[in-house]
């Protein structure tokens, strides 16, 4: 299954190892600082992204040196470096995109990055936003399955459409059947799986799912 790692710049104590995701199929990239990231953690960085605001005139100097394929955009733009990165990303021939260093720090980049989730949607591709805390993905109405992750063993469910219809869990602590939540409802909030598998569904709206750590 072929992956891109997206590596932004946000505060180094959320990021997890980097090196733990890596394998052969995977294809890193740095977005402005998180080129450091990467490249503090020995990975193959491929491509880079952002307007590097970031790092320091020599390590821009070096990574122009290293990569032949960087994309330098002006402080100035309609997108952010995150965005733009995400962008390229999805219309790749991949399986699936890790985006991590994308949570913490500035609430305005936090929140910017969840809302980017919707781009998978569009593009049919699966995206996930990865920190130590968390695992954050979005669903369009379907049933899915779920597998028990003692490590992250609460299950969120947030409408992030005004509405979410027809959700039903299965197999969870709490479960539902068929319950409808408005935008701002906190009613499917830490969860979790009391056997090995378990499934949820809904039928109209967008659902973000997050899987947290104690």
């Amino acid at each position: 299954m072929k992956k891109i790692a997206l590596v932004a710049g946000g505060p180094r104590e959320n990021l997890v190892h980097l090196q733990e995701y890596q394998s052969e199929h995977i294809i890193w990239v740095g977005i402005d600082k998180g080129v450091n990231y990467i490249n503090g953690e020995g990975l193959p960085l491929s491509y880079a992204f952002g307007d590097f605001d970031s790092i320091s005139d020599r390590d821009r100097r070096d990574l122009i040196d290293q990569l032949n394929t960087i994309k330098v955009y002006p402080q100035e733009k309609d997108k952010t470096d995150t965005e733009l990165a995400l962008e390229w990303a999805l219309q790749q021939d991949v399986d699936e995109v890790y985006l991590f260093g994308a949570t913490g720090g500035r609430m305005d980049h936090t929140l910017g990055n969840i809302q980017l989730l919707h781009k998978s949607i569009d593009y049919k591709k699966n995206l996930q936003i990865i920190d130590k805390q968390n695992h954050i993905t979005i669903y369009k109405p379907g049933t899915y399955t779920i597998m028990n992750d003692p490590d992250r063993k609460y299950i969120s469910f947030l409408p992030i459409s005004m509405e979410v219809k027809g959700i039903t869990l299965e197999n969870f602590k709490y479960p539902l059947k068929n319950c409808h939540i408005h935008l701002s409802s906190t009613l499917c909030i830490s969860n979790e799986l009391i056997f090995e598998v378990g499934t949820f569904s809904f039928k109209e709206g967008i659902l973000l799912m997050i899987r947290s750590r104690d």
